[in-house]
């Protein structure tokens, strides 16, 4: 009870107080670790984000080269690529350059 008069007598003099408690300091830096935290982890899925999406187009790039490949060798790149069948044009014929 005499904390709440304490502060009372505070405010009838006019009197602020100069910091916060100690425990909304300690939720303040808790809330804004939990911020920088937050951010970090972004940062780090963005940075794991770009280097997957780079892969993904070093892969697509790998796959151009081998269509070029199997078009050149059998005249057509559509190829299963469960089993390896070539599934050749409707005509049965293949455009294979010799």
């Amino acid at each position: 009870m005499a904390k709440n008069t304490t502060k009372k007598i505070k405010e009838l003099k006019g009197i602020k107080p100069e910091k916060i408690t100690d425990e909304q300091l300690k939720k303040v830096q808790d809330t804004i670790n939990a911020i920088n935290r937050g951010q970090l982890e972004i940062g780090s899925i963005e940075i794991k984000k770009h280097e997957l999406m780079h892969n993904i187009a070093g892969a697509r790039d790998n796959l151009t080269v081998l269509q070029s490949e199997f078009e050149k060798d059998y005249g057509t790149f559509d190829i299963n690529v469960q089993d390896g069948t070539i599934n050749y044009p409707e005509n049965g014929e293949a455009d294979k350059k010799d």
